[in-house]
Order: structure tokens, then sequence, then C-alpha cells
């Protein structure tokens, strides 16, 4: 008996070996080199030679083969699925891919969102301006005593002037403001307006209106003043990208909100899956753009106090993300490649 088993495994061996040491010099050359080391042809071959190796340590198992033939298959089938399983991108190429491909095809595909973003958020500016200019009383129910400090419909033109160019602020201060409260202000609003669609998309839409009654509401209190040249280069020196990144969380939360009330005839899960990747790579773009809008708000606007220049930055911002979504947009269609490499990622 002990004779007929150690045939068994010698024949099973020799039989075998060949494809192992072969699945073996392929796995050595991809932790080595990556997948740069293989050739086309041992690239097709070790998928192949993997499920080989599978299929001989299922075997070695089910009939007791000798331990140590068991222990080497276990080890090489364990290595050979991270090459073959494994995350093969470096990550400065998943971040360019993140930002060349998937984020503007995330922008594309949720188009029609952020169109209704940008008519939610422009009629909160329109409503809050015309009420305000209308009667200032309307100022405090757009926009709270703590932000609006000082600054009310009974302020003089000289106290809102000085507020937006008297500022007496160290750089340690800047970081601290940068650090604790404009990022993670900014950045949990905009994350509030997409976990916000998940009930059916409605407290995004009001959320987005208040910001923007809140903007307007500003806009008209200083324009009664004269000062609506200096208001906006103030704000707009980080409000394109900051507005930018708002509308597309906003986008987000109203692609899940439509998921959740209108799943069509999938089910809901499945329609909030499928709107959930294109929602959540808007997010992580729009944290993106928060950081940035962080930076601008926290040094170039209380270090500049020229209005050309607050002016000249930006525009050059608009300049600057209408020029990365077009150039992005163009000629960029989601073919069955990049939904194959979608459905991986």
């Amino acid at each position: 008996m002990a004779d007929d088993f150690r045939l068994k495994s010698t024949v099973f061996r020799q039989e075998r070996e060949p494809s192992w040491r072969e699945l073996e010099a392929l796995v050595q050359r991809w932790e080595s080199r990556g997948l740069r080391g293989l050739s086309a042809t041992q690239a097709l071959r070790l998928p192949l030679l993997y499920r080989a190796a599978l299929s001989s340590l299922s075997v070695a198992r089910s009939i007791s083969l000798d331990r140590n033939l068991s222990d080497y298959l276990e080890s090489l089938s364990a290595r050979a699925y991270f090459c073959v399983h494994g995350v093969h991108t470096a990550p400065l190429a998943a971040v360019r891919t993140f930002f060349f491909r998937q984020f503007p095809d995330a922008i594309r595909q949720s188009a029609w969102a952020i169109g209704l973003a940008i008519l939610i958020f422009t009629a909160g500016i329109a409503t809050g301006l015309i009420l305000t200019l209308i009667n200032d009383d309307w100022f405090f129910a757009f926009v709270s005593s703590a932000m609006a400090g000082d600054r009310t419909p009974d302020s003089t033109t000289a106290n809102l002037r000085a507020a937006l160019y008297n500022f007496d602020i160290k750089l340690t201060d800047m970081l601290k403001l940068f650090a604790a409260e404009l990022f993670s202000h900014n950045a949990g609003i905009g994350l509030l307006c997409f976990a916000f669609g998940f009930a059916f998309g409605v407290p995004v839409v009001l959320l987005l209106f208040s910001n923007g009654a809140t903007l307007g509401a500003f806009v008209a209190l200083y324009a009664s003043h004269g000062l609506t040249y200096e208001l906006l280069g103030w704000m707009l020196i980080h409000g394109i990208t900051e507005i930018l990144a708002l509308l597309l969380c906003a986008a987000a939360g109203l692609m899940l909100g439509r998921a959740m009330a209108f799943p069509g005839r999938r089910q809901r899960l499945d329609a909030l899956a499928d709107a959930g990747r294109t929602a959540g790579r808007l997010a992580v773009g729009a944290i993106f753009l928060f950081f940035i809008a962080a930076v601008l708000e926290a040094f170039p606007r209380q270090l500049i106090t020229q209005d050309h220049i607050r002016w000249l930055i930006a525009v050059s911002s608009l300049f600057i993300w209408g020029l990365y979504i077009t150039a992005t947009w163009r000629g960029r269609k989601v073919d069955s490649t990049d939904a194959v490499h979608d459905g991986i990622s």
C-alpha cells in the first residue's frame, strides 16, 4: 500500500511539475520587475498556469499526498494569486488615471445633475440677492449671526470695506485657519450634499439653495454700499474652485437621490450601486478641489489686497478648471475597455 501511494505521488508530480516550475519562474519575474518583466505570451500563460496549480493543490489535498508538496503548492498559489488578482497599478499611475480618465468621465456622466445643481444654486443666489435688495431685513433670514459677524445692513461702507482688506494675521494663524476651519468646514458641507442624496435628494436641494441664498444676500449687502466689484474679487479668489467643488458634491447627491426615488426596472440597491460609482468619483475629486480652495482662501486671499490681482487669480482659476474639463471631456468616450477597468476597480 505504501509503495502504491509513493508511486501515485511520484507520477502525479512528474506529470505536473513542469507547469509548476514554469509558473514559479513567471511569478519570480513578476515579483522582480512587474508586468514589464513578462512578454505578451507569458502574461497570457500566467493565469492558465495559476488555475492549473490550484487544481493540483486541490487534488493533492483530496488524496492526502506528500505534505511538503501541498505546502509548496499553497505557497506558489498564494504568490501567483497576487500576480493575477492583485493591484498592479503604481500609485502615481492610479492618480493620473483618476484625474485624467475616471474623474472627467464621472463629470460627463453626471452632466444632467451638475446642470440641475447649477440651476438650484443660481436660484438661491437670485432669491437672496433680490429679497435683500428689496428689504435688507431679509439679510438675517439668509445669513446667520455667526457668519455675518460685523457685516450687517447696519454696517458703514468703511466697516464693510475694512473686512475686505484689513487683515492682521500671522502665517501660523493662516495655517491654523486652513487646517482647522476652512478645509474641514468646506469639505464637510460638500460631503453633506453627497450623503444627503440617500434621502431622495431633497436635503441636497435645500442645502444647495440655502448656500446660494447666503451668497446672494452678501452680494446684495455690499452692492447696496457700492462694493460689488471689491466683494467679488475678495470672494472669487477662492470661490470659483469652492463653488465648483460644492456643485460636484451636490450633483453626486442628486444622482443618488434619483437612484433612490426612480430606480426604474432595476432593484433600488442595484440602481444605487451604479449611481454610487460615478457619485463617489465626483465626491473624491471635489475633496481635492476643496483642498485647493482652502489653500487659496487661507493664503492668497489674506495676503493679496489689490483688487485687480484678486480678479486675475479668480479668472485664471475659472480658465484652468474650464480648460481641464473641456480638454479631458473632448474625445473621451467610455468604451468596453473602460467598462472592464471600471468594473475591476
